[in-house]
């Protein structure tokens, strides 16, 4: 009896073990907008995922699912995020106007000066500037991209001139107040209805990085990209990749610091840098199909002269709401710098 007793002991321990390693184990969904074959998900969130899951010895998995196969529309994926509803999503900020209010002050033109890895890690090493924007949701990775270019269907930009009263699609606010700035009329929309908008004549071009080309097809669609000299571009858009709050705060102490390493300023040299390599293969699909056109330092001077009054405006909007405009972008003019060793 003395035996079986022990026996059945053990078989409750080991029992009890094996459900305590089962309770640790965690599955987490990530949800985004683009297909599975897009440079964002091959070169950023599939080997973020799987570095992950090997740091927190496969007791993480992470699921990714794309082209917004969880259902709703981009616009949607923060609050999906903050709500529970997914896990974790990776979205543009801009997608949620008048949520992410001091972000922003990175997608401004000047600040921003073409290098995706510069901005993500000035980001990351200003948090203090922007941190109230994220208190319903974890950030993981706060980004760029390498910034904004015209692709045009069959019209080349070389001056503002070139863009008078044509229709371009912009990513956000700040994105709008460039087009608008030089002449163009902006026609917001999520990035996946592009091909279509420019396939019927919806609009003219559109203000999208060199990385999107391949996803979108943009090289079969559009005629003529520019873009500034030394990688300069026309404004940026900020994304996230971002966690539910009450689910991170369900992982036990150890898991949540698998999260941690792999967040933030942990990680924003190495993801920046990817998405700064991205826009090369874009660049050489539009280059082989179409006209890369490279403004000289004077034709990007003139864009730039008429830009200005979009950082002026977003100062004085900023500073009517409560924050200090010109010390943002002051501070965040600074950080960029900084990263890119200025």
């Amino acid at each position: 009896m003395k035996r079986i007793l022990t026996a059945l002991a053990g078989v409750a321990t080991a029992t009890m073990v094996a459900a305590s390693a089962q309770a640790q184990e965690v599955t987490l969904t990530l949800h985004h907008l683009l297909g599975p074959k897009a440079p964002a998900q091959r070169m950023m969130l599939e080997p973020w995922a799987k570095s992950v899951e090997e740091a927190s010895g496969g007791r993480i998995k992470v699921e990714i699912f794309p082209s917004m196969s969880l259902g709703g529309k981009p616009p949607e994926l923060y609050r999906q995020a903050r709500d529970g509803v997914v896990d974790i999503v990776w979205t543009v900020l801009g997608y949620t106007p008048g949520v992410f209010p001091r972000t922003e002050v990175f997608e401004l033109p000047t600040v921003h000066r073409g290098s995706a890895k510069d901005t993500t890690v000035a980001i990351s090493k200003s948090w203090d500037l922007i941190k109230d924007d994220f208190k319903d949701i974890k950030p993981i990775l706060i980004h760029t991209h390498g910034g904004q270019a015209f692709h045009m269907v069959d019209k080349p930009v070389k001056s503002p001139a070139d863009l008078e009263g044509l229709k371009i699609r912009t990513p956000s606010r700040t994105g709008g107040w460039i087009i608008e700035a030089l002449g163009a009329e902006p026609v917001g929309m999520p990035v996946p209805d592009l091909p279509q908008a420019l396939s019927k004549g919806v609009v003219a071009g559109a203000l999208v990085p060199f990385e999107i080309v391949f996803p979108l097809k943009l090289h079969e669609l559009t005629a003529h990209s520019t873009h500034g000299p030394n990688s300069l571009r026309f404004g940026t858009s900020t994304f996230m990749i971002g966690m539910n709050m009450e689910r991170y705060e369900s992982l036990p102490d150890d898991l949540k610091k698998v999260i941690d390493d792999h967040s933030m300023e942990n990680i924003a040299a190495t993801y920046g840098a990817v998405w700064d390599q991205i826009e090369e293969g874009g660049k050489k699909l539009i280059s082989d199909n179409g006209e890369l056109i490279e403004l000289s330092a004077d034709e990007y001077g003139a864009f730039e002269n008429a830009m200005a009054p979009v950082v002026d405006k977003w100062i004085a909007e900023a500073t009517g709401n409560g924050m200090d405009g010109a010390s943002m972008v002051e501070a965040a003019r600074a950080a960029v710098s900084k990263a890119a060793g200025e």
